[in-house]
């Protein structure tokens, strides 16, 4: 069964060690430009968001591609780039609608989270479990469960306040 990386930004310190794991793992360098993965900082509130491929079914960087450098690799469930192929147009770069794609000044290509072959780093890395690689089914238990605590938690208060007032 496919496996997803799944984010979980509750939990996320913005300690940045996921993107350090990822720059060591496929550059040899800490270096958080030369990372797949990426933790946007608010500047006033502190907190990160690790942003990271979202391997699309139908992935917009894939079907823009001039030159097909871009396929789905469908046992793993993930995009994956060529670099034989590519020309370094940066084409995906523009219309990823996450911005997980990016260029690397240094090595001169566009870059991508590609799972680590199925067994992704900055999970292991992650000391605040803000990053799961978890089956695609239960991804979407998880989410089911975490919607229905936040609601249940919501109708619990309207009902304290309906009961006080």
């Amino acid at each position: 069964m496919a496996k997803v990386l799944m984010i979980d930004y509750e939990k996320c310190t913005g300690c940045m060690t996921c993107e350090m794991a990822c720059s060591i793992k496929h550059e040899g360098v800490i270096n958080p430009f030369q990372s797949r993965i990426k933790v946007v900082k608010g500047e006033i509130e502190g907190e990160g968001i690790p942003m990271a491929c979202a391997h699309c079914e139908v992935a917009p960087c894939q079907t823009i591609c001039p030159v097909k450098a871009i396929s789905r690799d469908e046992e793993l469930g993930r995009v994956m780039i060529n670099y034989d192929i590519c020309i370094g147009c940066r084409m995906c770069v523009a219309v990823c609608p996450f911005g997980a794609m990016s260029f690397d000044d240094i090595g001169k290509r566009v870059i991508s989270c590609d799972l680590c072959d199925g067994d992704p780093l900055c999970v292991k890395f992650c000391g605040y479990e803000a990053l799961q690689y978890i089956d695609v089914s239960e991804q979407s238990i998880r989410k089911q469960r975490a919607a229905a605590e936040k609601l249940s938690g919501i109708m619990s208060k309207i009902a304290t306040a309906m009961t006080t007032a």
